[in-house]
């Protein structure tokens, strides 16, 4: 891959969850539809906590904010899926994205299908895929062997889980395992990573085509302290020694880290570290420093 930018690339593939996968599909938008996006569906707080409490069905808050964080073209119907109900009475907090999404998916054969016309009608050209197309959910086993249910739950938790899963067991959604074995580049991060992050990698048919792709990985790194007590106190090693644990073999090719991140015990890895911080929001990756970073990274692969 050496002397490649990312304009020489056919498939990248980025995976993660929320704010942080929006904000890495949103830097690499000029890639249009060679970019796809593998999104987490665990997520239970909130409106789409709220949505899933009654109606039932996937996570759609993670795949909104992406979708958010891709639309180009202010519009009626960007606009309209960007709207918060305010107010006291039973749809105060409620995203209409969510709405929205929630109401193609009763009309569509697939949660895919939903997505892909929620994507026409914004006109994002990058393709996002939910991590399953099965309603699952986050489940954390503490030191004491107790079961944390939920992902909002897992982000209190004070010491690191001895164990996460997923409950039911769920299927990879096709598309997704197709995706990373047709990937040329593979990128995993920013996000909490309990609850975005993890929540991927645990499904065995994405593990699996993890460790089968050929395609090189470069994980990037928060800029600020994570929310959760249990994963602020993490180092970068400890991450991807969790993360290549249920992946089953070392993958991750390349680090791109804020300046100030500690980068211990990660010798034998390529890391670039560079400023990446946002003017507006510090713990936020600027999206064009990122695009630098990730054409740095793609330079030092072989």
């Amino acid at each position: 891959m050496r002397n490649r930018t990312l304009a020489d690339l056919d498939r990248v593939v980025a995976l993660g969850g929320g704010h942080g996968l929006g904000r890495v599909m949103s830097s690499l938008y000029s890639l249009g539809s060679r970019l796809t996006g593998i999104v987490t569906t665990t997520d239970n707080g909130g409106s789409t906590g709220r949505i899933r409490r009654s109606e039932g069905g996937i996570a759609w808050g993670d795949m909104r904010n992406c979708l958010n964080q891709l639309i180009a073209e202010p519009s009626i119907a960007a606009a309209m899926f960007e709207y918060r109900f305010s107010g006291n009475g039973e749809l105060a907090g409620h995203n209409l994205g969510n709405l929205m999404l929630k109401a193609l998916d009763h009309l569509s054969v697939r949660p895919l299908d939903a997505i892909n016309l929620i994507r026409n009608l914004l006109k994002v050209d990058a393709f996002l895929i939910p991590m399953s197309e099965q309603p699952v959910d986050l489940v954390a086993c503490d030191e004491d062997g107790q079961l944390i249910y939920g992902e909002t739950e897992i982000d209190q938790m004070t010491r690191p889980p001895r164990e996460l899963m997923l409950s039911p067991a769920a299927s990879a959604t096709r598309e997704a395992i197709d995706a990373i074995g047709q990937a040329d580049l593979i990128l995993v991060g920013p996000g909490s990573f309990y609850t975005s992050l993890m929540p991927v990698l645990l499904l065995p048919e994405i593990a699996q085509a993890l460790r089968r792709t050929p395609a090189k990985m470069v994980f990037i790194g928060n800029l600020g302290k994570e929310l959760s007590p249990a994963a602020a106190g993490l180092t970068t090693a400890d991450k991807l020694e969790m993360m290549e644990k249920v992946i089953g073999k070392q993958v991750i090719d390349t680090l791109v880290l804020g300046p100030c991140t500690d980068h211990a015990r990660l010798e034998q890895r390529l890391v670039i570290q560079q400023p990446l911080e946002a003017g507006d929001v510090p713990y936020r990756h600027d999206r064009q420093l990122l695009r630098l970073a990730l054409e740095r990274a793609i330079q030092t692969l072989d």
